[in-house]
């Protein structure tokens, strides 16, 4: 919606179609992408607290989970395609298992200023999790969480596998190029 409202663009016909913030930033700019991945971490951040802090670990994890499905499939898109829900998650996280997103977010950082591939930095993420919450000794439901999370990420990444294997997949620029004359 803040492509749609501030540039008079349909994010879903533009780049890969997601409505997620690597997406904007591709098609929009960095200013637009920037309150896109803030409200999207914000969406998995406010019920995986909430429902953390109201009635435990089990709730938050489930709340944490609905937020990365509504992100994948809209209600106000129809269920059609979303986002990959990795901010999302990581809102979820810091959420729901504070410590455990911080990790995931300082991997998705390291591997993006190394690779500047946002999809080898939200899949190499989102496999640290489960990891990260098992070294933590974090419950077992944010153990189930992070695991099932890995693996969603991982699926909805499957055509940008598909795209770094066959040398095609676009790296995230930091700046818009310009033209030169």
């Amino acid at each position: 919606m803040i492509a749609r409202f501030a540039r008079g663009v349909d994010i879903r016909k533009l780049g890969s179609g997601s409505i997620g913030a690597t997406n904007v930033w591709r098609a929009a700019g960095a200013r637009y992408a920037i309150p896109v991945m803030l409200l999207d971490i914000a969406k998995g951040f406010v019920p995986a607290l909430v429902a953390t802090m109201a009635a435990g670990h089990v709730a938050g994890a489930l709340a944490g989970g609905f937020a990365m499905l509504g992100h994948w499939r809209p209600i106000f898109l129809r269920f059609a395609k979303g986002g990959k829900t990795v901010a999302t998650c990581g809102g979820a996280l810091l959420g729901l298992a504070p410590v455990v997103g911080l990790i995931g977010i300082a991997v998705w950082l390291v591997v993006f200023a190394l690779a500047r591939y946002a999809s080898v930095s939200s899949i190499l993420a989102a496999l640290s999790l489960p990891i990260a919450a098992l070294v933590l000794e974090e419950p077992w439901p944010v153990l189930v969480f992070t695991s099932a999370a890995a693996v969603a990420v991982l699926l909805l990444h499957r055509p940008n596998v598909a795209r770094l294997r066959a040398g095609t997949e676009t790296r995230v620029h930091l700046r818009r190029k310009t033209a030169r004359a």
